[in-house]
């Protein structure tokens, strides 16, 4: 990952970049509005193309050419948001990072209050809390559940109005970036490393055009995704219950014995033992898939893939300074 040095910029602002090509403009004119003042021009946009079904790398070339401090960097496929984000964040050279979606829902305008509170004696990272959520009723309860279970089996706090938004010193960016997980999810990476934070309550916007790209199944599979990889509690949950099933097994079939020996029952009957068959089967498949799940994921780290490949770079920025004329 790239340091920062002298001739850095003082900020990057990094962002992923799918299915929002018609945004692009106005997210590049916005971010150069909001942060050219307190950098004093010493800034950089690093748009990362997760290899968007939509004209976005084009805009971003275009852009680039007409801002030679926005840069672009094009994967070879479609690596997922967090995996484009990592991209960016090692194509990042600034001493300060701040990380924002391309969809206009995090405003651009609250990245000089969030590096102001970075910057703070004792902080080296300030992340937004989403104010008044756009999102429909679905989104936000089924964030606050996964983030509700993500705590309480990882063991880390973890709030549900607090996404990826946020600035960055560089320290946190290489410490999250030493990180080798294949299974990347940017919050949770940062609660890890440590280092001191602090939040900034923001507005959250509505996006202006198109949708989200992630569907509920996308977000079930990344949901999935992040406790396979952070946590073994289910594993310790699933070996708690099977003694439990197991204890409750013995007290039925001991009161079962009882009663057989004083005359209680009198017709055996073989609906109750189908029953439990069919009951304790599904239970072992689900423990074996389980089981399963944590395996493929100890495979697929184990095959040590890179997290990215990339395509293409626009033509690279001066250190510093405004744009060439």
């Amino acid at each position: 990952m790239p340091t920062a040095d002298s001739g850095a910029p003082l900020l990057s602002v990094v962002s992923p970049v799918y299915g929002a090509a018609a945004l692009l403009p106005e997210l590049v004119r916005r971010i150069v509005a909001a942060v050219d003042g307190p950098t004093g021009g010493r800034f950089e946009i690093v748009l990362v193309d997760d290899r968007s079904p939509d004209q976005a790398w084009p805009r971003i070339e275009a852009a680039s050419r007409a801002d030679a401090r926005v840069r672009g960097v094009r994967l070879s496929r479609n690596f997922g948001q967090h995996r484009a984000l990592a991209a960016g964040l090692a194509q990042s050279r600034g001493t300060w990072v701040a990380v924002l979606d391309c969809d206009l829902e995090d405003a651009p305008e609250a990245i000089p209050a969030l590096w102001a509170a970075a910057q703070q004696p004792g902080c080296d990272y300030a992340v937004a809390r989403r104010e008044a959520r756009q999102h429909g009723w679905g989104v936000r309860l089924t964030s606050k559940v996964f983030y509700r279970v993500l705590s309480a089996l990882t063991g880390v706090p973890q709030d549900d109005a607090v996404a990826n938004f946020g600035v960055y010193h560089r320290r946190v960016i290489e410490a999250v970036g030493q990180l080798p997980e294949r299974g990347r999810f940017f919050p949770v990476l940062v609660r890890w490393v440590g280092f001191e934070g602090t939040t900034l309550a923001v507005p959250h916007g509505t996006r202006p055009a198109g949708g989200s790209s992630y569907s509920f199944g996308r977000r079930l599979q990344l949901a999935l995704d992040v406790l396979l990889a952070w946590s073994d509690k289910p594993l310790r949950l699933a070996i708690l219950f099977g003694a439990l099933i197991s204890a409750a097994a013995t007290a039925l079939g001991l009161i079962t014995l009882v009663r057989y020996f004083i005359g209680s029952i009198t017709v055996p009957g073989y609906t109750s033992l189908t029953l439990l068959l069919c009951f304790f089967f599904g239970l072992v498949i689900a423990l074996i898939g389980l089981v399963g799940l944590y395996v493929g994921r100890t495979f697929e780290e184990a095959r040590q893939r890179p997290l990215y490949l990339i395509d293409q770079l626009t033509p690279p920025a001066p250190p510093t300074g405004p744009p060439h004329e």
